[in-house]
């Protein structure tokens, strides 16, 4: 049954935004010790690879919980389960901003591991839920540019605060904004029964699709290498390129923004050129990292690297996520959840990488060996992967 006969059609879009607003909050904290790693680092007088295991323990908690998580939650109602997740996002933030020690930090962002953990499971569902009819894709649409804007606006925005006046701050502003959409939620929401409580069927023929299986390996091994420098962008282009913390949030900037024309140039091409696209946005991804080094050590080379790379791996996410929908069309929340959990190995994956890197070899290379597994990537999509989902096409048809 739709809920556009119980919710009126401005309080079902104010809600639709209000989720895209959580989206927007959920991605910005994921992703904002990137910028302040540094910081964080000298607080606790840590090194910078240390530090980095928040980022790994974070991703690879969510990797471990979400269907674990998802099963234990799959018959609650969804308002209430969503009111508890942010009272436990809001409780591990300030946790996190009045931490003693890395433990007690690393303790806070565990709990909002599992509050992202379920939010994703059920976000992007309850949207469409509370679209109005024929209004779907605007409401998924909603969600993305939440998503988008966290990396566009909140980590940049976030940096910023926590590099004046100290990373702390950064989580408990994440924190007070997050008290005030809980509340835009609780008057927003009706009541919303689970409608998820059989999907797990659908798990086992999941596994027995080759396109499906393929989209997972190639995801983890290239958000891995993504991750291996993108982790440590900030401590990398103090202490190799030089530049100040200013320019730093300007480089996060840059990649952000280009999020956006990514998204373009995925809506415009994706269809039309699905291999191509591919193909050239892995071999951009592969020249931008291979050069991090050399591009660090001017400010406009820099830029142009961030830039494209901001562009390259936005169209790897969203083709891998539309890839995702389009093979796996019978059962797209667990198909979605099981992306998610991968996506999240490889932050930590590479975060654990780019760390090693940093303390057995030199903060330098690890350009190198971020593009070296996206290499990987690219050589097994042209060796199998096309091929398989080319085949996968014409079956389809």
């Amino acid at each position: 049954m739709h809920l556009y006969p119980i919710i009126h059609r401005s309080k079902a879009w104010s809600a639709i935004f209000c989720l895209a607003l959580a989206a927007f909050i959920f991605n910005t904290t994921e992703f904002v010790p990137v910028g302040l790693l540094s910081n964080i680092a000298d607080s606790f007088k840590m090194s910078d690879a240390n530090t980095g295991l928040l980022i790994t323990i974070y991703a690879w908690a969510v990797s471990l919980l979400s269907l674990p998580l998802a099963v234990l939650t799959a018959k609650f109602e969804r308002r209430k389960l969503l009111i508890f997740l942010f009272i436990l996002f809001i409780a591990s933030h300030i946790l996190a901003g009045m931490a003693w020690d890395f433990y007690s930090l690393l303790a806070g962002r565990i709990g909002i591991a599992c509050a992202h953990a379920v939010f994703w499971a059920i976000t992007t569902p309850l949207a469409v839920r509370l679209a109005p009819n024929g209004k779907k894709a605007q409401a998924m649409g909603f969600i993305v540019a939440g998503t988008s804007m966290a990396t566009v606006l909140g980590v940049p925005l976030g940096t910023m605060i926590g590099q004046v006046l100290g990373w702390r701050l950064t989580f408990l502003c994440i924190a007070a904004i997050a008290f005030f959409v809980m509340f835009g939620l609780m008057y927003l929401l009706p009541t919303l029964p689970s409608t998820n409580s059989k999907s797990l069927r659908s798990l086992p023929s999941l596994l027995r699709r080759p396109a499906l299986i393929h989209v997972y390996i190639l995801t983890a091994i290239v958000i891995t290498g993504h991750f291996t420098v993108y982790t440590y962008i900030t401590p990398f282009m103090h202490k190799i390129g030089g530049f100040s913390e200013s320019f730093v949030v300007f480089l996060l900037l840059c990649i952000g923004f280009c999020g956006i024309i990514g998204s373009i140039i995925f809506a415009k091409f994706s269809e039309k050129y699905p291999v191509a696209i591919f193909v050239y946005t892995l071999l951009l991804m592969i020249l931008c990292l291979g050069f991090f080094y050399i591009a660090s050590l001017h400010s406009q080379t820099a830029i142009i690297v961030c830039l494209i790379w901001g562009i390259a791996i936005t169209i790897f996410g969203m083709l891998m996520q539309s890839k995702v929908i389009e093979v796996a069309p019978d059962a797209t929340d667990i198909a979605t959840a099981i992306y998610s959990g991968i996506y999240n190995i490889g932050i930590g994956g590479g975060a654990l990488v780019g760390g090693q890197v940093i303390q057995h070899l030199n903060m330098q290379k690890i350009g190198y060996f971020g593009a070296g597994f996206i290499l990987v990537a690219l050589i097994l999509f042209v060796w199998m992967s096309s091929k398989i989902w080319i085949q996968e096409q014409k079956n389809a048809q």
